[in-house]
């Protein structure tokens, strides 16, 4: 892919105060952004919360995703002050992912994702996962409220693959 083209892909990602991974691996086609991640933030606590220590979980919840563009579960409760152990599981034959956010964050990314399809996240609050795979996510929950959760492949969203963490 000739740098002009790069440059074109990563200013509107730079605008928006992510940040992208210095070498994209473009393996076998040169054309392919396959490979990809970009990373947000510096992971700092939100409003969302931050991200867990794996030795301080204090629940661990089994989350599968499907093709039918839906997690189950789709809607979970948790106390304020509980690390989760999210074991992610993809019994699908496409690849999908788990990310954690507000409402308006996840459906501005999927836009995003719109543009740069075939990216994985290399952030504490999501996981990429491959068809038949399992990953883990630990998280914090810090504050009352909701936090939502989709996968941001381009169209899984659109397509409703999104859930709600009550945080009580």
């Amino acid at each position: 892919m000739p740098l002009r083209h790069v440059a074109r892909l990563l200013i509107p990602v730079a605008a928006l105060g992510l940040s992208v991974s210095a070498a994209p691996a473009f393996a076998d086609d040169p054309h392919s952004m396959h490979n990809m991640q970009h990373a947000h933030g510096d992971g700092a606590a939100t409003n969302i919360g931050e991200a867990g220590d794996a030795a301080q979980a204090t629940r661990t919840v089994e989350v599968d995703m499907r093709d039918s563009m839906r997690f189950s579960p789709g809607t979970l409760t948790v106390r304020r002050g509980d690390t989760v152990r999210f074991v992610v599981t993809n019994s699908g034959k496409i690849r999908h992912e788990m990310m954690l956010g507000t409402a308006a964050s996840l459906t501005e990314h999927a836009k995003m994702m719109q543009q740069m399809p075939g990216m994985s996240h290399a952030e504490a609050n999501a996981v990429t996962v491959e068809p038949g795979q399992q990953k883990t996510l630990v998280w914090h929950f810090t504050q009352a409220g909701t936090v939502d959760f989709a996968c941001l492949e381009p169209g899984h969203y659109e397509a409703g693959m999104r859930g709600v963490i009550n945080v009580r």
